[in-house]
């Protein structure tokens, strides 16, 4: 009798480290140039969007795609736009705050819908491109674990920079974006995966294996079935 192979962790299907540093790094120089240079919002908006085109640069040399870089560069230069047209440096992080605003509501809509999200992100990761939502198993799993994406990354950090945007506090804002970077996605990682792994049946084949015995909507959008 063969034993079933390990089933693959999340983070290892997503990976993604790379990208959420890289984030990071462009908000961290607006605040530094702000700072050195008496709090001057032109100066941390040149030392940001430089810092981003060294960034892009370098990613494109390691053979990055060009778009990607390109749309970093383009979120980073709106960001200064913004800031410097309201003479707001929080302003610079309030893209980032409207974009968790609509992640959340766009994640939450999506299991409403029985389409989650993250079902659609691993399908399309693994070549599985929609075809995880005939297995009735993975499609509750997906939901649930699409909840913790929800509140636990969005909502908490439109909470945080939502505060601190509104306080006016540039620095703790800087500081915010590079905790509730890399190190958010992480935790979320982990903990979606632990609740989609949970929420399968210990006999289900894992994520890469399309158990066709049921119809998706014998789910309800929260993942619990219907009675």
């Amino acid at each position: 009798m063969t034993s079933r192979p390990p089933r693959e962790s999340l983070a290892q299907i997503l990976g993604g480290r790379r990208g959420a540093i890289d984030a990071s790094i462009p908000p961290a120089a607006f605040v530094l140039g702000w700072l050195i240079a008496g709090q001057s919002i032109a100066w941390g908006a040149g030392v940001a969007i430089g810092v981003a085109v060294l960034l892009g640069a370098y990613r494109v040399a390691r053979g990055d795609k060009a778009r990607a870089v390109v749309v970093s560069l383009a979120a980073v230069i709106a960001a200064a736009l913004i800031a410097l047209h309201t003479g707001r440096a929080e302003d610079f992080f309030l893209i980032q705050l409207l974009s968790n605003v609509a992640s959340a509501l766009l994640w939450a809509a999506s299991i409403v819908v029985r389409w989650p999200l993250l079902g659609v992100v691993v399908g399309l990761v693994i070549g599985q491109k929609t075809r995880w939502r005939r297995d009735p198993a993975l499609l509750r799993a997906y939901s649930r674990a699409s909840w913790v994406w929800v509140f636990l990354q969005y909502t908490l950090r439109v909470v945080v920079y939502g505060s601190l945007w509104w306080s006016g506090q540039v620095v703790a804002l800087g500081i915010a974006r590079t905790v509730l970077s890399w190190p958010l996605v992480a935790v979320t990682v982990a903990v979606s995966g632990w609740v989609l792994y949970r929420t399968l049946p210990p006999e289900h084949p894992g994520l890469r294996v399309v158990e066709e015995n049921g119809d998706p909507s014998d789910s309800e959008p929260d993942g619990l079935p219907r009675t």
